[in-house]
């Protein structure tokens, strides 16, 4: 049972307004499943869709270490030199250019009852229409007792930094469920997202799912049960459904990055200036930098991971013709084409990170079958099919050396 094409582009947004035109999904095999493939030719350069998530949630750890986010889109809600500040550990941090911050506090909003934050009236009635009736603490809010604050302790005291899902993803999943009118049309959206716990052909354990985390699974789920039941997704608190809940998210969701701080960099790139003016603010920008990664290191974003119906097709390859980015500082994903795609040609983004894909084949591997449950089979790695498999002193040292060269694109590219 999969979500129709229909379903998909309810939550797309195409820059040309012609969606359904430039990608279409295909079913590929047994194996690979589906892939994402273009209708027509796309330039390199070219936005191919823009996307809402299904569900997306802020990381616990994230928000816990006062990163502060829109509860709905993520968006950051610190002003450019409020984020630098904090950053920095410096609260006499002042930025220059400070218009180029796109920040509108007077259109923030609170929950009346439980007082989380939005970025917007608009965010905060999503919410409350799709999930957060179900999921509103109210005067319950600090309460350690409260069967969702329960969950969300047991969850941090599992999943320390660095975070890659959140349980109240999977909370947003069933709340969205409970608060519908048609329970129907979203379990079928969510059942379109792949789930296998294993992957059969191969033997893949999700690396969330091996051994030593199967205590920590029993211990989640009756809480999770408790605050949140719903009979009409009675599989899902089982434990084998539980497993598959959890092998859902980790490997379909994408991780969401979200600064004010980068969107004021990106205002500045764009400014026309003098020249001895363009080299001393980009020499501050730089310098910005350097004193933020000796104080935060590389926790740097607004975190949090979403559900994308059309961004979960796109298959991996190493040498990847499409890139997600978030560059209006929100969940709003936007899938951007790195070199020109023919017609009928597969879609295909990097599941790894950029230093990840400098790796080794066998390392490369190694990430891909503990993560998302396949061995790759790109052009790269079939070129590559030679290489010894053993992880290289080159690649562990590659790995320390690009951290540094990352950390620019991190803050600047979401």
């Amino acid at each position: 049972m999969a979500a129709s094409m229909g379903d998909m582009f309810s939550f797309c947004v195409d820059p040309t307004g012609r969606a359904q035109a430039v990608v279409e999904v295909r079913f590929i095999n047994n194996v690979k499943g589906k892939g994402l493939f273009a209708t027509r030719n796309i330039h390199k350069g070219e936005t191919i869709f823009m996307e809402k998530p299904v569900v997306s949630s802020q990381f616990l750890w994230n928000a816990w270490y006062n990163y502060k986010a829109c509860d709905h889109c993520l968006r950051a809600l610190e002003t450019a030199e409020e984020n630098a500040q904090r950053l920095l550990g410096k609260s006499y941090q002042v930025l220059p250019h400070p218009d180029q911050c796109g920040i509108r506090k007077d259109l923030h909003q609170q929950c009346p009852q439980c007082q989380v934050t939005y970025c917007s009236a608009a965010c905060r009635q999503s919410a409350l229409e799709q999930y957060h009736q179900v999921l509103c603490l109210g005067p319950s809010r600090e309460d350690p007792m409260h069967p969702l604050n329960k969950l969300q302790e047991a969850w941090r005291n599992i999943h320390y930094p660095p975070e890659t899902s959140s349980i109240m993803l999977m909370a947003r999943m069933v709340a969205t469920v409970k608060q519908a009118k048609d329970k129907d049309w979203w379990i079928k959206l969510f059942s379109q997202f792949c789930s296998k716990t294993a992957n059969e052909e191969e033997e893949i354990i999700h690396k969330l799912l091996g051994d030593k985390f199967k205590g920590q699974l029993e211990l989640l789920r009756p809480l999770f049960a408790e605050a949140l039941y719903e009979e009409r997704l009675g599989r899902w608190f089982t434990p084998k459904g539980f497993q598959s809940l959890f092998a859902l998210v980790g490997t379909n969701g994408q991780g969401i990055g979200t600064s004010s701080l980068s969107q004021w960099v990106h205002g500045c790139d764009a400014l026309e200036l003098p020249l001895q003016e363009r080299k001393q603010l980009d020499a501050f920008i730089d310098q910005l930098y350097k004193d933020i990664e000796k104080e935060t290191g590389d926790f740097l974003n607004c975190e949090g991971s979403g559900l994308y119906v059309l961004q979960s097709c796109c298959n991996h390859s190493c040498i990847p013709n499409a890139e997600t980015s978030f560059p209006d500082n929100n969940f709003l994903l936007h899938l951007t084409a790195l070199e020109d795609i023919k017609a009928g040609e597969e879609i295909c983004i990097s599941y790894l990170e950029c230093c990840q894909r400098d790796r080794s084949r066998h390392s490369r591997h190694k990430i891909l079958r503990e993560n998302y449950l396949f061995t790759c089979s790109c052009p790269r790695c079939l070129a590559q099919a030679e290489d010894p498999d053993v992880t290289s002193e080159e690649d562990e040292e590659l790995e320390g050396e690009t951290d540094d060269a990352e950390l620019e694109d991190e803050m600047t590219d979401v």
